[in-house]
């Protein structure tokens, strides 16, 4: 018998030998299959730039990846990657738009696969007839009876495709980016901002401008930004400010905690739906804190000179400086009401209380529903 076929014999009656040589098979399989795929992928993406003059800029991406970064020059440079089996068949259509010069990556049906989202995915939502949708640039047929509805799922039939975009502005532009479905992100910017997702995480870090941040399903993070006007919102989903300043600084959310540190402004509103709200080391002379059920924990580092807290369902606790000069009105439907501070009382009920604090040249008026109220000392 020649030497190969004594080696096939013993590797047919050899358990180990024929299993090691199934498993390298499958292995130089699986790799080819991924190669393959990889060639695949990098076939179907295909990358494009645009320049988008003016001073005010729309972009419109209903699946993709986006993320905005300080750019130079006069002009806001879009750089495009279309991903995905159907690539091709996504288009780009650039053009003024109501007083807007727009960027929109158009989408030949209303049924679009974007595997990131997860296989079981799904979200639906109305645009217009020319690619936009949201903010200040809708229309009358998008208000929620007319357009035409988007499917966006994770699996199955439809058009399989998506764009990735880096965004590119100069200081001093007004740039509004409106997303679908996908991660919708600004780093360092100097410019005003609108970044409104329909599904999706919104986070900014390090922008100067004036700021609208908001997520229709999905959280908003903001860390370090920095504005005369800065609105951060969510329909479902938290929202978390860190390091925020502006002279008007609205925060609110329809379903999700809010949570916050170094926020200043002269004019802080922060509204929550359902869930907590929890802020530290806060400066603003003018604080308005409500929740509809969740506790409310608010710290103050410099003086309050008017505070209205109202909480459907939850105890409060707000922490001020020493130096407090305030009428105060207290009320709570059920539990106790406690205070670090020496009040004056003028009216004590058995859930309510009035009274003055110093010389009572400020404002504090806190209801709760259901829950304790404490006044504490910092």
């Amino acid at each position: 018998m020649s030497k190969l076929c004594h080696e096939q014999v013993q590797a047919a009656h050899d358990p180990f030998t024929t299993t090691a040589m199934t498993t390298l098979t499958a292995v130089r399989s699986a790799l080819a299959v991924a190669a393959l795929s990889l060639v695949a992928h990098e076939a179907a993406a295909q990358t494009d730039h645009r320049t988008l003059s003016g001073s005010s800029i729309a972009i419109y991406d209903l699946a993709g990846h986006v993320r905005v970064e300080q750019g130079t020059g006069s002009d806001v440079t879009v750089e495009i990657t279309l991903a995905g089996r159907d690539a091709k068949k996504l288009s780009i259509d650039v053009g003024e738009l109501r007083g807007r010069n727009t960027l929109r990556i158009r989408y030949p049906d209303d049924d679009i696969v974007y595997p990131d989202l997860g296989r079981w995915s799904n979200t639906d939502f109305r645009i217009n007839s020319d690619g936009t949708w949201g903010g200040s640039d809708r229309d009358d047929d998008d208000r929620g009876w007319g357009g035409h509805r988007v499917r966006i799922k994770g699996s199955g039939s439809g058009t399989e495709a998506w764009a990735d975009l880096r965004i590119l502005v100069p200081a001093g532009k007004d740039v509004a980016v409106y997303t679908g479905v996908g991660e919708l992100g600004a780093t360092r910017v100097n410019a005003d901002l609108r970044l409104s997702a329909a599904s999706g995480h919104v986070t900014v870090n390090g922008t100067k401008g004036n700021l609208i941040a908001s997520a229709g399903s999905g959280g908003v993070e903001v860390r370090s930004a920095a504005g005369d006007d800065i609105r951060l919102s969510s329909g479902s989903g938290g929202v978390t400010a860190n390091d925020v300043s502006g002279k008007q600084l609205r925060i609110s959310t329809g379903s999700g905690g809010v949570t916050g540190s170094g926020l200043s402004s002269d004019d802080l509103n922060v509204s929550v739906g359902s869930g907590s709200l929890h802020i530290d080391d806060t400066r603003s002379p003018d604080v308005r804190l409500s929740a509809g059920s969740g506790g409310i924990r608010a710290g103050f580092a410099s003086p309050v000179k008017s505070l209205d807290v109202s909480n459907g369902s939850g105890g409060v606790t707000v922490t001020l400086p020493g130096a407090v000069n305030a009428e105060v009105d207290v009320a709570t439907g059920s539990g106790s009401i406690d205070s670090d501070f020496p009040i004056t009382v003028n009216r004590m009920e058995r859930h309510q209380l009035r009274g003055q604090i110093g010389d009572g040249s400020g404002h504090i008026r806190i209801r709760s529903g259901s829950g304790s109220v404490q006044l504490r000392k910092l």
